[in-house]
């Protein structure tokens, strides 16, 4: 996962993190519409199209639905027939563009591309990092900024669907790409992910000698 705050979560930004395009096709799924029905009188009273109404889903309900419940098992499918190696590497193909070209975006939103700028919002997450990511910044210098993960909603919901290979690709992957398209001068180092199992994940910044 690419971890920005305000600067690189918007709405359009959080839905395609959250719902990748496979998931779009189940919207009509019981437990949305549940939810989304209670909110949907107050929506129209508000002014506002009933798709905009909180559906009243906690952030872990979120996860399940967007990918426990159709889009873990259909990745799943795809990478029996495909061959799960050429699977996974298509799948760290297609993570690498995106992080590309959200980095590049970006950098050209930010109008700039310095270290301070690429991790700025990690200081100040937006709510709904602090309610997906638990952390704390552990370095913090112009020449190096360094994150230690101890929870992760994306983690610990591709572990529970035993597709933590595929959640490393999607979610993982891309890191190195989006930093690297933001400054090639910059580089992210990381030795270990919650995602294969480990304790935590460290993610470091640094601007290169």
């Amino acid at each position: 996962m690419i971890v920005k705050g305000s600067s690189g979560s918007t709405r359009r930004q959080f839905l395609t993190r959250v719902l990748p395009a496979g998931t779009l096709v189940c919207l009509g799924c019981g437990p949305l519409l549940a939810t989304g029905q209670a909110q949907e009188k107050l929506a129209g009273e508000a002014g506002k199209h009933k798709f905009l109404a909180d559906s009243g889903m906690s952030f872990k309900e979120v996860y399940d639905f967007a990918f426990t419940a159709f889009l873990i098992p259909t990745l799943q499918s795809l990478s029996a027939r495909i061959g799960q190696e050429k699977y996974i590497e298509m799948l760290k193909e297609g993570a690498e563009d995106e992080a590309r070209r959200f980095g590049q975006d970006l950098a050209k939103k930010l109008g700039k591309n310095d270290l301070t700028a690429y991790t700025d919002d990690l200081r100040k997450p937006e709510r709904f990092w602090q309610h997906v990511l638990t952390y704390e910044i552990v370095e913090d210098t112009p020449k190096a900024f360094e994150l230690k993960i101890t929870e992760c909603l994306w983690a610990a919901t591709f572990r529970a669907g035993n597709a933590s290979d595929i959640g490393y690709a999607v979610c993982c992957h891309g890191d190195y790409a989006a930093i690297q398209a933001f400054n090639p001068n910059l580089e992210m180092i990381r030795t270990k992910t919650l995602m294969q199992g480990d304790a935590f994940c460290n993610h470091r910044y640094i601007v290169k000698a």
